[in-house]
């Protein structure tokens, strides 16, 4: 199994978690971004440039899936692929999506932009706090342990 972290707006806090998971339980951690990343030197730990652009992190990333790899990604449109694709998918906030809930996100996701293509406000999501560290800490302990990494 690999974990891919969709990382160029992947907070700070979730890449240190996966750092240290990844030297704890042996697990291919591969970052990939549209910007040079700095990483920790590990043989665990691995980062894949790409060029800018619209989804180009996104469509490397699903390029190179192998059923049951992790992906951390805040992007539904991905979740959706990787989850179609046999894999898993796990937002910064600590939530999986499931095959069970990832339309519903899509949908709500849709919705969203229409309202803001439309030029109302919608805000935008809640700042990133401890809560949301602890929340995916668990998550993605839990997965580990499924999976037999721990």
């Amino acid at each position: 199994m690999n974990i891919w972290v969709d990382a160029d707006a992947c907070p700070n806090a979730v890449k240190d978690m996966l750092f240290r998971a990844a030297e704890r339980v042996r697990v291919h951690l591969i970052l990939i971004a549209n910007q040079p990343l700095r990483v920790p030197p590990s043989r665990y730990i691995d980062t894949i440039q790409v060029a800018p652009g619209f989804d180009v992190a996104d469509k490397e990333i699903v390029q190179r899936l192998t059923d049951g790899d992790l992906v951390i990604t805040a992007d539904i449109p991905l979740a959706a692929e990787v989850i179609d694709r046999g894999g898993y998918a796990l937002n910064p906030r600590g939530e999986f999506y499931t095959k069970g809930t990832i339309r519903e996100y899509l949908s709500l996701r849709n919705f969203v932009t229409e309202l803001r293509d439309g030029g109302i406000d919608t805000g935008g999501p809640a700042a990133f706090g401890p809560s949301d560290c602890q929340a995916f800490a668990n998550q993605l302990d839990r997965f580990l342990v499924q999976q037999g990494y721990v």
